[in-house]
């Protein structure tokens, strides 16, 4: 079984920093894309960042600038380093990866979602 387990999220004041990170486990054999989105309440979960294995990333319009994702293939982890929050980047934040995982003696193609994480933002 994989999981993916987040931390970092919390209370900050507007204009602040937090660092979101989240770790993959199991029977991974490889992973493609690893990123975040968010859900504020009332709204639909959104694209925040994503990065390709290779390194390639694309963020979403409203947070272009301001976070920055990156990752350690060697430890499975993906981070987001936010900037200047603002509150309307209060939500919970989820993990999300696009997995190849070994299954006795296949190997198939997983998508994985964290358990999310909560980020407020106070003006």
């Amino acid at each position: 079984q994989v999981q993916l387990v987040e931390s970092g999220g919390g209370l900050v004041q507007a204009g602040g920093s937090l660092r979101l990170s989240c770790v993959a486990s199991g029977r991974i054999f490889s992973i493609n894309n690893m990123g975040w989105y968010r859900q504020a309440p009332g709204n639909q979960r959104e694209l925040v960042a994503v990065s390709t294995r290779g390194g390639t990333t694309n963020y979403g319009d409203s947070v272009q600038g301001r976070f920055t994702i990156s990752r350690d293939n060697a430890r499975n982890t993906v981070y987001l380093q936010m900037n200047s929050l603002k509150p309307e980047d209060t939500g919970v934040y989820y993990c999300n990866a696009a997995l190849r995982v070994v299954s006795g003696t296949t190997i198939s193609d997983l998508e994985v979602w964290g358990q999310g994480t909560l980020v407020t933002v106070s003006s």
